[in-house]
């Protein structure tokens, strides 16, 4: 059954979601940055802040800590295989003009979330998250420039008065992104079955 995205729901899902998890969220990316250094384990925890928003689209609040759990190193070579097959298909769609590129980036947006989620395979990530996205690319696209083009100018406006300011914005902006993408996959793969 095919789901339809209201783009202004998207949006204030993001916010919600977004402030509802704020503080566990930017703990996530604090932590993510000071595991970046360390060998294998910067693996699951990259993995882990990737597929954040399959874990707050549940409605819950997640703990900083969520993000050194081991079951993201039991996804570790379909999350690899996944993210690799997905880049070399929208690489070259970029190459035609951007818009392409754009619309596969969108389509297969879900597919990372599906393989830690729901344990699907690459391959059926991919598919699923093409079919899941069908007919919602542009209510997807259209948040995702709102959100984004707010961001930018805020943070433009801000780095004029000191430019540190800018990157804290976009620091402070990254919850209300996950909520985002949180708010797409909740609605979008809520009943779609693990394994």
């Amino acid at each position: 059954m095919e789901k339809n995205l209201n783009f202004g729901q998207l949006l204030s899902n993001a916010v919600s979601l977004g402030l509802k998890n704020f503080f566990s969220l930017l703990g996530c990316l604090v932590l993510w940055l000071l595991t970046l250094w360390i060998p294998y384990v910067n693996v699951g925890t990259t993995i882990a802040i990737v597929t954040l928003p399959a874990a707050i689209s549940k409605g819950k609040v997640i703990s900083p800590f969520e993000i050194f759990s081991q079951k993201y190193y039991k996804f570790m070579g379909e999350f690899f295989l996944v993210t690799g097959l997905r880049s070399l298909i929208i690489v070259p769609a970029t190459l035609f003009l951007i818009i392409p590129g754009i619309v596969l980036s969108i389509a297969y947006s879900l597919s990372t979330l599906l393989v830690v989620d729901k344990g699907k395979g690459a391959s059926e990530a991919l598919k699923l998250s093409n079919n899941l996205t069908y007919g919602n690319k542009v209510a997807i696209f259209f948040a995702q420039l709102i959100l984004g083009v707010c961001i930018g100018v805020l943070a433009s406006l801000l780095a004029l008065l000191w430019n540190p300011l800018g990157y804290i914005v976009v620091i402070i902006a990254l919850p209300f992104l996950l909520g985002l993408m949180a708010s797409v996959y909740g609605q979008l793969a809520s009943d779609v079955p693990e394994g």
